[in-house]
């Protein structure tokens, strides 16, 4: 009989009959229950006998965990819009050129005219 992993506040899990992706968000000891939300945002609240029935397995947060999550600005994840630094905006642009093969390619349908020389 596999472990059954003991409920851990802000701690994934995956229900391993149902793929389903959740974290706990609060244990309560008192009332022995454990509230969770699903990747989709619902929260559910299980008594511990119903969490330790269930066939689980603590994964990592996904790379996208903010899912359930209502209204979390960019600012609070600790994102930076742009990793420049403030020397960075004091340099000046530069112009990007593409390489010089890719200039002298000719287009797709036009054939390149040959130089007519006088025939012998």
């Amino acid at each position: 009989m596999p472990l059954k992993p003991k409920p851990r506040a802000s701690q994934w899990y995956r229900h391993l009959n149902k793929g389903q992706e959740f974290h706990v968000t609060a244990i309560d000891e008192t009332e022995r229950t454990v509230e969770i939300q699903h990747f989709d945002g619902d929260v559910e609240e299980l008594d511990f006998e119903e969490w330790y029935a269930l066939d689980l397995e603590p994964i990592a947060a996904p790379e996208d965990w903010t899912g359930p999550m209502d209204d979390v600005e960019r600012d609070d994840l600790g994102y930076t819009e742009t990793d420049m630094r403030g020397v960075d905006w004091t340099k000046p642009l530069r112009e990007e050129r593409a390489p010089p093969e890719e200039e002298e390619k000719p287009q797709p349908g036009k054939e390149e005219e040959e130089p007519r020389g006088e025939e012998q």
